[in-house]
């Protein structure tokens, strides 16, 4: 008898029917019966469905928009990319209409109310990382009530740890303290070399850091002998991100891009301030005036400061530079604008503010001032162990204790404050960092700090608080959407829980 070829065979894989060709070629045997060691049928089984999140690295010229929009949709969840500019910025990065978004410059941010999360947007500069879900996968995913920080990556077991951004000032005597080593094979990639004690270890710098960024350019496409060149070139500072070289590899295995919109600040010359003013009876006591700066640009400056007037109480001073009202961008405002909004904010308003001198350096180094603002709370830190407890809430949610050890570089957290209310959330959470650890998220609202209650204190008075308390934070805080089911009379029309619908133009102006 002839041997017989088999050549084919049903499988089910993943519930679907294929048919595989086989070129191997079996003997039958009666005493064996039909057994060919070629072939293996087993029982179907279902298949598991995964949703696969996509990293989209958006890159812009200057006076380019990125070319969508965001939303938030009354019959969708989530925030909504839209009308996305065919050919565009967006589209180009494989942005697509109806995608969700989850993470800005590796930032979580589902649950961060929609104007914080376009304000991170616009405050990237000219590029920016996203990572989006498909609007189906997004839909199905909170369907069956997936953890969708577990499909972003943020809660993996050994987070990388951010960039940070240093400005280094010379020393009289040792000068910056730092030099580069070019990595072997690897063009566009240095090692930091230090002076033990020097300029640039204080400034936060740390031996076999990376070097990716300098003076407002990127490294990877210099020789070493250009950087030395450029460093000559940089007078008595320079500014630089670097990362660790464990992070850089975790960032490089990912595809994400290592931005100065991550990082963390070190010994910055300026920063931005926010500040709290309460009008009296004649007002808020300053003019605000539109100048040209020596530069040919036009900003509108704070001047005449009354003395005892809430404006000198707030902190005002003669010659600064608006930047935000009721954390709204004046950049776009003219000068009747931006009166009319201070009008209607009523008895008290936001300002945030900046030197001319700080709105330079960050201008030649092509950041957005609004990046890094005093009065935010504690910078971000690395490590250390904390403690999480969950208390039940009589309204539909439940609020954390989180207890933070303070590290060298504070408790990893920023806090920010509601518009025109009292009230502080988180704002920001560092990577790895004890607030991270310690079960804080994006857009928490904080209830109480070491047992006392803050809800009707505003910003500066529970940064007080966060100052105060030594080298073990306690804070009780409750997500943003309980919060709001909680304090249902203080819901706003752009709230996410309300799902009113609302478009943003992601924009850098």
């Amino acid at each position: 008898m002839q041997p017989m070829p088999f050549t084919s065979c049903v499988l089910c894989f993943y519930g679907v029917l294929e048919v595989i060709m086989w070129t191997e070629k079996f003997t039958f045997d009666p005493k064996e019966g039909i057994d060919n060691p070629a072939l293996v049928i087993t029982d179907c089984t279902d298949s598991v469905w995964i949703p696969r999140p996509r990293l989209c690295v958006l890159k812009r010229e200057e006076g380019d928009t990125y070319g969508f929009n965001l939303r938030v949709e009354r019959d969708s969840n989530g925030h909504v990319i839209r009308n996305v500019e065919s050919g565009g910025v967006a589209a180009r990065s494989g942005l697509r209409d109806g995608d969700r978004l989850l993470e800005v410059n590796n930032c979580y941010v589902d649950d961060v109310p929609h104007p914080e999360v376009a304000r991170k947007i616009k405050l990237s500069g000219q590029q920016l990382c996203l990572l989006v879900l498909d609007g189906e996968e997004y839909e199905q995913a909170v369907a069956g009530s997936q953890d969708l920080r577990l499909l972003s990556g943020t809660l993996d077991e050994e987070p990388c740890k951010p960039p940070k951004l240093c400005h280094i000032t010379k020393d009289p005597s040792s000068g910056l303290g730092i030099s580069f080593t070019a990595l072997e094979g690897e063009k566009g990639r240095f090692s930091v070399n230090l002076v033990k004690g020097g300029a640039a270890e204080k400034a936060g710098v740390h031996k076999g850091d990376h070097l990716v960024w300098m003076n407002g350019a990127m490294v990877s496409h210099l020789t070493h002998s250009a950087l030395n060149r450029m460093m000559k070139k940089c007078g008595n500072s320079i500014t630089i991100l670097v990362i660790d070289s464990e992070s850089e590899k975790i960032y490089m295995q990912r595809k994400i891009p290592i931005l100065p919109a991550m990082a963390v600040p070190h010994k910055l010359p300026f920063r931005a301030r926010k500040l709290h003013l309460i009008s009296g009876p004649e007002g808020y006591g300053f003019l605000l005036r539109m100048e040209k700066t020596l530069s040919g640009n036009t900003y509108h400056f704070l001047r005449e400061i009354d003395s005892g007037s809430p404006a000198e109480r707030a902190g005002v001073q003669d010659g600064e530079v608006l930047l935000e009202v009721n954390r709204e961008s004046v950049d776009s405002l003219g000068h009747d604008e931006i009166v009319e909004r201070v009008k209607k904010s009523g008895k008290q308003v936001f300002l945030t503010t900046i030197t001319q001198c700080g709105l330079g350096f960050y201008n030649q180094l092509g950041l957005s001032p609004l990046l890094f603002c005093d009065g935010e709370a504690t910078e971000k830190e690395t490590e250390n162990i904390v403690d999480v407890q969950q208390y039940p809430d009589t309204n539909n949610g439940s609020s954390k204790l989180c207890t933070v050890k303070k590290g060298p570089l504070g408790y990893g957290f920023h806090l920010d404050s509601f518009l025109q209310r009292p009230g502080t959330f988180i704002s920001e959470v560092a990577s790895g960092g004890s607030g991270q650890r310690a079960g804080l998220v994006l857009g928490d609202v904080v209830l109480e700090i070491d047992g006392k209650n803050v809800e009707e204190k505003y910003l500066d008075d529970v940064i007080t608080l966060v100052k105060n308390g030594g080298s073990c934070l306690s804070l009780l805080v409750m997500d943003q959407i309980s919060y709001e089911k909680k304090k249902e009379s203080d819901r706003t029309a752009s709230n996410i829980t309300n799902r009113e619908e609302e478009d943003f133009e992601i924009s850098f102006l």
